[in-house]
């Protein structure tokens, strides 16, 4: 038998049907919001109509893969380096981090990443937007390495290449990400931080329904003092808030 949920995500007007069946496959339907019906491009029919875009979760390896309308979050490939290297080297990108990296740097990184899935069964997925690119990039969850009045904690996070800014890959992943961390993982709380000048992934951890409380903020403990990224913001959001929100699955 198959238990099916409605719900959708913070600041999102589509509904999301969840149908997770006895064989450990989810999937969320996309289809327009009851106060969508008559918008152009809303299915009157029903407000819960299947679309062609489907949602999976799905755990076939060790990393489970996850597909939303447009992208599928997935396990590393040796191909993803190459991009990932010229994304990391790329200075707009890397503006709000201490440096651009290396070609070693940046695959010592997807090695801590693969690791990290190893794990905790969780971890950065890379990015495709199906049909159109084999990588963009990453979106998801990890676990931070340095102390802070916060942690442990588990952090949402993404990295997109420049050319794929501005067309929101990155909340459409988050979202998923996020029902990840508290359908799957039940987890209570994910966090999210950067620095102050970083209004693009302020404005991201914004529509994901996430708030910050100035007391919160602090100094990245991996940064000198006097550095000028060491101060960061911090965001928050809890499972009884995501569950909470208009229409969710309570």
């Amino acid at each position: 038998m198959e238990a099916r949920e409605r719900f959708h995500f913070f600041g999102d007007r589509t509904t999301w049907q969840v149908d997770r069946r006895g064989d450990g496959f989810s999937r969320l339907y996309a289809g327009a919001h009851p106060s969508r019906r008559g918008a152009p491009g809303a299915d009157v029919a029903s407000p819960y109509a299947v679309v062609d875009s489907v949602t999976d979760v799905t755990q076939r390896s060790d990393v489970p893969q996850i597909r939303t309308p447009r992208l599928r979050l997935r396990a590393w490939r040796d191909s993803d380096r190459e991009p990932f290297a010229r994304l990391n080297a790329d200075p707009h990108v890397m503006e709000h981090f201490p440096s651009v990296l290396t070609a070693a740097e940046s695959d010592a990184l997807v090695d801590r990443i693969m690791s990290h899935f190893s794990t905790h069964g969780f971890g950065l997925w890379a990015v495709e937007v199906t049909d159109l690119e084999p990588f963009i990039g990453f979106i998801g969850l990890s676990v931070p390495t340095f102390q802070a009045h916060f942690t442990p904690c588990v952090e949402i996070g993404w990295r997109l290449a420049a050319e794929h800014w501005r067309h929101g890959y990155a909340t459409e992943g988050a979202r998923a990400a996020l029902y990840f961390a508290f359908h799957r993982l039940e987890l209570d709380e994910v966090v999210s931080f950067t620095v102050p000048a970083n209004m693009g992934s302020r404005q991201v951890m914004e529509r994901l329904g996430m708030h910050r409380d100035s007391t919160d903020d602090f100094d990245h403990p991996s940064l000198p003092e006097g550095h000028t990224l060491r101060r960061h913001v911090l965001y928050r959001l809890k499972r009884s808030e995501w569950r909470a929100a208009p229409g969710s699955a309570a």
